[in-house]
C-alpha cells in the first residue's frame, strides 16, 4: 500500500500552518559541530518557495548561508500520522523583512490578539531578522490515514524498528 502523497496533497499538507523543523549541516558551524535541526516557523504556497525568518546573525543563517541549502519537515502530530520533508537551494537572502510578510506569519500561528500583541513585543525584529527562501527540490512525504481506515481506527501502526 503506497503512503506517497500526491503532488498536490503534499503541496497542500506543506502550505498548512505547521510547526516545521528546520534541518541544515555543519557548514559554517564551529568546528566538531554536526547538524543543526530546530523548530520553525514557515510560509509555503504550493508551486513556490518555502521562506523561513530568522535571526539576521543566528546559527541557523550562518549555517544556511554556508550550505546554500537546507530541509524542513512538517508533521501532523495527531493520529493518524502525515509528514511532508523537503530540501532545496536557497534562492533568496532578503535582508529587510517585509512588516506585511512579518505579521502574515504570526497570524499564520497565533489567534488574531495573541498574533498583535506578539508583533508589538517584537517589533525589534523588523530590523533583526531577515527572509530566507528555499525552492523545494527533493519531496518526501507520508500518508497513513489509508492504513488507519483499514484497520478501523484513527490511528496508523506504530513504525517497526529493527
Amino acid at each position: 500500500m503506497p503512503f506517497t502523497m500526491s503532488v498536490a496533497d503534499r503541496e497542500s499538507f506543506l502550505a498548512a500552518p505547521h510547526v516545521g523543523v528546520l534541518a541544515v549541516g555543519g557548514a559554517g558551524a564551529e568546528p566538531g559541530a554536526g547538524l543543526l535541526a530546530v523548530p520553525i516557523w514557515y510560509s509555503y504556497r504550493p508551486g513556490g518557495v518555502l521562506t523561513v525568518l530568522t535571526g539576521r546573525d543566528s546559527a541557523k543563517t550562518r549555517r544556511i548561508t554556508a550550505a546554500g541549502r537546507f530541509a524542513l519537515c512538517a508533521q501532523q502530530e495527531e493520529p493518524p500520522c502525515r509528514y511532508v520533508s523537503v530540501e532545496g537551494p536557497v534562492v533568496a537572502i532578503e535582508d529587510r523583512l517585509d512588516p506585511a510578510e512579518r505579521a502574515a506569519m504570526a497570524h499564520r500561528y497565533m489567534p488574531t490578539a495573541t498574533a498583535r500583541a506578539y508583533l508589538a513585543a517584537t517589533a525589534e525584529q523588523l530590523t533583526a531578522d531577515i527572509a530566507i527562501r528555499m525552492r523545494p527540490e527533493r519531496w518526501h512525504s507520508a500518508d497513513f490515514s489509508a492504513v488507519a481506515a483499514r484497520l478501523g481506527s484513527n490511528t496508523a501502526p506504530a513504525a517497526e524498528h529493527p
